[in-house]
Order: C-alpha cells, then structure tokens, then sequence
C-alpha cells in the first residue's frame, strides 16, 4: 500500500478526532440510501450540488471525506456551504485512494490535521472546509458564471437539435395506461425542498386527487408521504424495490443508445424515463395541469446541478410551459384553512338557528327562561356580597 505524503495544515482548535464506520459511493445519492447518523459519508463527488448536500444533511454522518473537489471554481455551487453551514465536517479532496483502501464498515479515525486513520494506517489526507473558507471559493468562482452560461447555452442549442422533433411533434412519447387526459398530474423529484413542498400539498391533493407520478427516487418520496404513485418513470437507479412492486405503472426510461440502467431489475422484480419524459408524458396525454415538485425550475438550480441533461430540462420547460406550475407556486395559491368572514358567518348561522329553535319551540324556550333565572339570581347575590 503507498502511503500518502502529508501536506500538513493548521489544526482547527479545540476539535477532537472524528471516529465513524465508513459507507462509500460514488454516487451520492446512491450513498444516501444507507447513509446512517454517526457514519462516515465517503464520496466523489466534484462541485456538490444544493441537493446532494441536503440529502447528505438529513442523514447526519459524523463527516463528509470527498476524494475529490467539492467545489473546484467553475461555478458558485452551493452544496459545500449548506453542508458546513449544517455542522457537518467537510474534509475536502483526499484523492482516490481513499476508495482503494477502505471497504464499507471499516472505522476510521479523522484527527484535527484532516488525516485520515484505519487503525494506525494514514489512508489519506484532506483540507477541512470552513465556511469562510467555502465563502472565498464561492466570490472566486463567480468570476466564471459567463462561462458556465455560455456553456449551458450551446448544450442546449445541441440539444435542439438532436431532439427537436420529440420537443415540436412529441414523437416517441410512448402512451400510457393510466388515463392522464383533463386532469391533474403531480410529479415529483426528489430535489430540493420536495418533502416541505408535498407537505403543504396535501390539502390540494385530497381536493384534486391529482393523478401522482414518481420519477425514479420520486417514488419511494411519495410513499414516505403517506401516497401511492399511479405512475414510476425513470431509469430506475436509484428506486427502491418496494416502490417498484407497489402496484404503480412502470414506465423504464431508455438512452438513445438503447441502453436502460434499470430494465433488468425492473424485469426481474416482474414489473413492466427522468424528469423531462415525465413531463412530456403528461403534456402530450392531454392533462389539465402539471404540478412539479422538486424539479429544477431556475437557471441557478441548472447551472448548480451541472449536468448536460439540464439543458434537456430547460427545453422541455419551455414546451409545456403553458400547464407547469411549479409546487412553491401552488403552495403559495393554495392555502388551506378557514377564512375569518367564513367562521364569522358560521356562528351568525348557528346562533340565528339557535334562535328560531327557542322561538317554536316551548321546551327549549323554557330552558332559556330559567338560564336567564339563574344568571339574574347570581349578578344579585354577587352585588349584594359587595
């Protein structure tokens, strides 16, 4: 085994050595489905982005060890600063070999330098970020956002032209069996903000019973929600196998190359493509309206999560626009609850049927006559005491 040279830097005063059993992936959200509190999150993932580093959040590891570079300038991504901003311990690009010698559930020790210990064995070393730290990286890599802009915008202008005929015409957009025409379709992504957003939606989807499409991991977030998905569409790497045997329609996304990550899973389970698919699914079934809930809706969430498929987003975005609401939109229109010109005219309503009651009726009147009574007996001794 080749130990790695130190490159030695300030310790963090006052910090202790952080010991945990290591759980690897180098994909995060892969990780994340069995990333424990207390664990050591071991990753490869350059330039985190927003949701990554909430996902990585919610699980609460002991630390986070990148092999690579968290945030390398290329564009302000904001993972790295929600993740220190969170408390959680960012040890920034060990390299590679922290991969080649660690094996899952091994425990490692992390001391206040940013080495990395199996047993008495250096396996790597790493810079801790702070957030002042991740602050100065952040201003430096603003600098480039005429770049990471411009490359968006050929990569789009690309995608036009490769998929231009799904996008105008809604060629190969396979039909589906669930019957989506004139009504309601909600998919969700698990991206950010998706469980505060499917929280406040519960009152409209008791109301609209809208028709509820999970996309990939999408689906095991409805049922976390206490929902059941009509539909599961994506290339199903990072659904669970209980989502995919729930009972939903299950639609497998395929590359133009052909090639469909999950098909053979999906196949073994016995069960029967993505965000954008999903969308143009429901827009060419002729729904009423497309609800979506932790997709990427900004130029900001595009640029952050720095995948050339954002540019596909972006296109689909623009041709169903005219029925896309965004969840943060709905939850902002659709506010459960009871107005107070409601509730006023609720008690004048039961008072006024009060009334009409004592007025036909004897018993009742008589009951009222000897409350009244009582309540004159009682102002009179209360006087009187006084």
């Amino acid at each position: 085994m080749r130990i790695m040279p130190l490159r030695r830097q300030q310790p963090d005063p006052g910090s202790a050595d952080l010991v945990g059993a290591v759980r690897k992936d180098r994909r995060t959200k892969t990780l994340v489905r069995r990333l424990k509190p207390g664990d050591v999150a071991v990753i490869d993932h350059q330039d985190i982005d927003r949701v990554a580093a909430e996902a990585l959040v919610e699980c609460r590891p002991v630390a986070v060890v990148n092999a690579a570079s968290s945030i390398s300038g290329e564009y302000p991504h904001a993972g790295p600063m929600v993740l220190v901003e969170a408390g959680v311990p960012l040890l920034d690009a060990v390299g590679q070999d922290v991969f080649d010698f660690l094996r899952e559930g091994d425990q490692v020790r992390i001391d206040p330098d940013g080495v990395v210990w199996h047993g008495e064995r250096q396996i790597a070393e790493g810079e801790w970020l702070h957030p002042e730290d991740v602050r100065k990286r952040i201003d430096a890599a603003k600098d480039n956002l005429a770049g990471a802009l411009e490359d968006f915008t050929l990569n789009t202008l690309s995608y036009i032209r490769r998929d231009r005929d799904l996008l105008l015409e809604g060629l190969q957009v396979p039909a589906l069996e669930t019957n989506l025409r004139d009504r309601h379709v909600l998919v969700v992504v698990r991206g950010h903000d998706y469980k505060k957003d499917l929280t406040i939606l519960r009152g409209y989807i008791r109301e609209f019973r809208p028709v509820l499409i999970g996309v990939d991991g999408g689906a095991d977030a409805l049922l976390e929600a206490g929902l059941k998905p009509d539909v599961i569409l994506g290339d199903m790497d990072s659904v669970t196998s209980e989502a995919l045997t729930c009972g939903a329609e299950v639609v497998v996304h395929a590359y133009p190359d052909g090639r469909a990550p999950g098909r053979e899973r999906v196949e073994a389970l016995g069960t029967g493509t993505s965000e954008d698919m999903a969308m143009l699914l429901a827009y060419e079934a002729h729904c009423d309206l497309i609800v979506a809930v932790g997709s990427h809706a900004s130029l900001v969430e595009f640029l952050d999560k720095k995948r050339p498929g954002m540019a596909s987003t972006f296109l689909v975005r623009l041709k169903v626009g005219a029925k896309l609401v965004d969840a943060k939109g709905v939850n902002r229109l659709y506010r459960q609850g009871v107005r107070r010109s409601d509730l006023l005219l609720l008690v004048v309503s039961a008072m006024a049927a009060m009334l009409a009651i004592s007025l036909v009726s004897e018993s009742v009147r008589l009951v009222w006559q000897q409350a009244f009574e009582l309540l004159k007996t009682f102002i009179y001794r209360l006087v009187s005491f006084f």
